[in-house]
Parts: structure tokens; sequence; C-alpha cells
């Protein structure tokens, strides 16, 4: 049998040219600026335009452009040698804002011929504007291929994930000089108003938190979830991430910095995490800042991959969703990604 596993990640800019145009394609996403096209498109070029030189300052700092395309590959890789050789398995890279894209992805998918396609996110807690999102350009683009599809909905749980998450925080709590620190789980914010109307990314993300300290234990006695990245002037969820690092610097304490729902590196963690938060962490008086890195390819997060992969592979409904059994989609959202996908 033919496998298909599309990877689905955010994208970057492959070149400092290139970061006007992924800027128009992320504001020109209905699931980031929900407004109709003929408002929505016009906005989206003019706040790439005003928005281009900032970021291409950020990626200035990394190289002129984003990693995050080679590291999906290389997770690509490693997914396609822990599932093994029972089936002829292919992984594909699709970036939702920057190539490769959906478009050119479904075409490569489609002259692969597979049986089957398992679509897999490379974001562990499902929203609307990532996981979401993604299946809906892909429901868009692929039209009546006709092969049976499968959608990973979310893992906010999965034992891999959680696994490779405490070996890694382990790794730099054992390396901490100072006293017993301050775990911040910092994850990509969102606005308020995304989170009343049902979408389930906080939760989730909070969930992730509160695994990854059952699984730690005494070593994870002081310990907070905080948001990072707001932009624009609407009200976002909190608290902020240099709200809790100024915070720890007040009260002394050292930090270790976990980016929980990332699983690779890329401006936000190489700029605003390594840089940025660093700066202010010493500007605040923390006395230790350490930053825990992304699962990455990570065995144990791999291979939870991977165990995903082959349980929706055979699954006899549509989604594997939440904690990762197979089952209807649970989540309480009309736009939860099986109801996206129409299946």
């Amino acid at each position: 049998m033919r496998i298909a596993v599309v990877l689905f990640n955010l994208g970057g800019p492959d070149s400092l040219d290139a970061v006007q145009p992924f800027l128009r394609n992320l504001f020109g996403d209905p699931a980031i600026i929900a407004l109709p096209a003929w408002l929505r498109l016009p906005l989206a070029g003019l706040l790439a335009r005003r928005r281009s030189a900032k970021a291409r300052g950020i990626y200035g700092k990394i190289g002129g452009s984003s990693p995050i395309l080679g590291q999906t590959e290389a997770q690509a890789r490693a997914l396609e040698d822990a599932l093994g050789h029972d089936h002829q398995w292919r992984a594909f890279v699709c970036m939702r804002y920057w190539h490769p894209m959906t478009a050119e992805v479904v075409q490569d998918v489609k002259e692969f011929a597979p049986d089957r396609i398992v679509l897999m996110p490379l974001y562990p807690q499902f929203s609307t504007t990532t996981t979401g999102s993604s299946v809906a350009e892909w429901q868009r683009e692929v039209a009546r291929l006709p092969v049976p599809t499968r959608i990973v909905c979310c893992y906010a749980e999965q034992e891999g994930f959680i696994a490779a998450s405490v070996e890694l925080l382990r790794s730099e709590l054992r390396a901490m000089r100072e006293g017993a620190p301050r775990l911040l789980f910092s994850a990509h914010g969102l606005p308020e108003k995304v989170i009343r109307s049902g979408d389930p990314y906080q939760s989730q993300v909070e969930r992730t938190a509160r695994a990854i300290v059952a699984a730690l234990g005494e070593d994870a006695a002081d310990w907070t979830v905080c948001y990072q990245s707001r932009v624009g002037p609407l009200k976002w969820i909190g608290p902020s991430t240099e709200e809790e690092i100024v915070r720890a610097g007040r009260e002394k304490k050292p930090v270790v910095l976990y980016p929980l729902a990332f699983v690779s590196e890329h401006s936000e963690t190489l700029v605003e995490l390594d840089m940025d938060y660093r700066d202010l962490a010493g500007r605040s008086g923390v006395p230790e800042y350490r930053r825990v890195p992304t699962v990455g390819t990570h065995r144990d997060f791999v291979k939870g991959l991977a165990a995903l992969v082959r349980q929706a592979s055979v699954a006899a409904n549509d989604a594997v969703c939440n904690d990762g059994s197979v089952t209807q989609c649970p989540l309480p959202y009309t736009r939860c990604p099986r109801r996206m996908a129409g299946l």
C-alpha cells in the first residue's frame, strides 16, 4: 500500500526578498483576518508592506531566511524511517504561507498516486488559525482527488511528544547554576476573540503543560503558562511571556523557558526567545535564563508521530483527535478539522 503523509507547517521566507510576499500570504488567510476577500486582500498587502522592514530585520539576525523548511524536511525523513517498510510511506512537507505551498504539494501527492493520505499537522495543539487553516486550504486545492484521507487533528498529550519535552527540559534543569527555577511554558498567543469563539487552542496548550509537569514531578514545583508574539491592537490571551519574565526578575527567580507549542526552530524561538527575551531577562534581573530546544527530530517525538500516522492510516473514522484515540472528532467546535474538511 502507498501512503502519503502530509506534514503541515507554517513556512517561512527563504530570502529577505521573500519576507513581504510571505507576510502578504499570512495576512491574506481568512483564518488570520476574518474579513471578506475584497477587504482582506488589500489589507493584507498594506500590512505586509508596513511590517516587512521590521520582519526583514528579524530574519537578518538569523542569516536572512527561516530555517523551518530544512528542519521540517528533516522531520519528514525521520518520520519515514520510523514508519519502516511494511508500506510504501512517503512524507510530504506542506507549508501554509511559503514554498512548498499547498497547491504544489497536492500535485506531488497526485503524482505519487497514494492509496491513502494522512494529514499530519506539526502543531500539537489544534487551532483554526493553524491546523484548521491548513486542512481547509488542502481541501480547497485537492478538489475531488478520490483518495481516502485521514486527519490527525491534535496531540496535546501524546506520549512521545510529552516524553521528548520532558527529556529536553530535564537537560536544561540539570545545567542550571542558580537555585530552583521557574518554568515558563511559552506558546504563540491568539486574540481573545478567537478563543471565545470556541477555538480549543488555549485549553490544549494548558493540557500539554500539565502533562509535562506531571511527568517532571518535583522538578516542576514552580511553573506557569504564558503567551508570546502578540501583534496588532486586539486583546490577546495572557499572561504574556514578557510579563512573566519581568515578574521572575522582580522575584529574583531563575527561568527555564520551554516553547511547548513549537516543534521546530524559527524566528519566534531563535530571535524572540533567544535574543529579545534573553535581553529582557537580563535587564529585568532574572538571575539565569535558559531556553529549552524544540523537540525537532527527537526520537520520542518522531516515534509518537509515527504511532499517530499508523493509527490514522488504518482508521475507519476520519480523525485522530486530542489524546490520539481514533474517534469521531470530539472537539466542541463547529469548525473542527473533521467538519471543516467535510468528512
